[in-house]
């Protein structure tokens, strides 16, 4: 069964921060990794101040014999979808494998060289974030290869709430692996609780699974990431609109990728030049071939809360777009499905379908899925 690292007592007169990651209580989870030669899943998140993770274990005296990297790779600058290949990491030296190209899942030979994987890298609470998807392949792999797997915990900036389908079996993807809702409300502590506890993984098997949670956080705390967690989504406002922009990604209409301002903006060639906002998308870092590079496309800047704007996911966006285009026959492209995670979300949407209907098909899931949820919170709920 899954375990949970206990909260320690210090008596320390310095104070510390309100909130510590699992990353920075290094007293608890130092003895563990003594002696073991540890394997990393980590990117340019996985920091404790200034220091990168990989930094202060090897300062600690750590054997870091590998470092995985998810999608965007260890450095995270890698545009999305971009196979990210093997190498050698200039600074430390240590080989860094990809779990972003050839495979998603370490394998027995790369797993034999560690006594212990560590998971430390930042979500941001949606299905189809693909980070998680790394974090249950890994869980796969420990549990196939009897590798017990350290999580460190951190805030989930949008776990203030569930909402949305849940993925519906045959759906399965990178970016919908297990059957969550668009928001799950978990951190990557609580999710590897879950997946383990609901016995997700492959015939049911479980992780050998020890969880450092954070100190100073609940559901109801609303975090701004200190690093970007991938480079289209620059900061805290993107990721308040990723859970519902996202599904553009199954449209023709752009999320503003190729422009300084990716999950801010939406707009298409195919929608009515009479829309308030005008941008053309350009190559740029993290973006090396955005939708409609070079055309101008017509929509909005949602760079500042909206009027009437209400937090958290809405389809309000994609029902708008959709009765605008002027092109509804190309309106939807195959990977629509995929981010949803239901198939019936396109015929609601093309049948004129109000967003109080569609989420009146979803709620029994959704019900379910929060009754089971509450099973493998570690942190007072919202």
């Amino acid at each position: 069964m899954p375990q949970t690292a206990r909260l320690a007592t210090t008596s320390t007169s310095v104070p510390k921060p309100s909130l510590q990651t699992g990353a920075e209580q290094l007293e608890r989870y130092l003895p563990q990794l003594k002696g073991r030669r540890a394997g990393l899943v980590v990117n340019q998140t996985s920091r404790l101040g200034r220091s990168h993770l990989v930094d202060t274990l090897l300062t600690q005296g750590i054997q870091v014999k590998t470092i995985f990297a998810p999608e965007h790779g260890f450095r995270g600058d890698a545009d999305a979808g971009a196979t990210i290949h093997d190498g050698l990491d200039a600074r430390t030296k240590l080989p860094v494998l990809s779990l972003y190209g050839a495979n998603k899942k370490p394998s027995k030979e790369q797993l034999a060289a560690v006594d212990i994987v560590v998971f430390d890298i930042q979500d941001v609470g949606t299905r189809f974030y693909t980070y998680i998807s790394t974090l249950h392949y890994v869980m796969e792999a420990c549990a196939e290869n009897r590798k017990p797997l350290l999580v460190l915990d951190r805030p989930n900036p949008n776990g203030w709430y569930v909402d949305g389908p849940i993925r519906e079996a045959g759906l399965e993807s990178f970016v919908g692996l297990d059957p969550l809702p668009i928001v799950h409300g978990l951190t990557v502590g609580e999710l590897a609780r879950m997946i383990n506890g609901e016995k997700w993984l492959p015939n049911g098997a479980q992780c050998p699974l020890t969880v450092i949670p954070m100190q100073g956080y609940t559901h109801a705390t609303r975090y701004s990431l200190p690093v970007r967690p991938s480079p289209n989504l620059p900061n805290d406002r993107a990721i308040a609109l990723y859970p519902s922009l996202c599904l553009f990604e199954g449209t023709d209409v752009s999320v503003g990728r190729g422009t300084d301002t990716p999950f801010q903006l939406l707009g298409s060639p195919t929608q009515p030049s009479t829309r308030p906002y005008r941008f053309t998308p350009q190559p740029t870092a993290g973006a090396a071939k955005p939708m409609h590079v070079n055309v101008p496309c017509y929509g909005q800047d949602l760079t500042k809360p909206q009027a009437g704007e209400k937090p958290g996911f809405t389809l309000a966006y994609v029902l708008n777009y959709y009765q605008q285009s002027t092109a509804k026959d190309k309106f939807f492209n195959n990977f629509f499905e995929r981010l949803a995670g239901t198939k019936a979300l396109r015929g609601q949407i093309e049948a004129g379908k109000s967003e109080q209907e569609i989420r009146q098909s979803w709620e029994p899931g959704l019900s379910q899925f929060k009754q089971a949820r509450k099973k493998y919170l570690l942190y007072t709920d919202f």
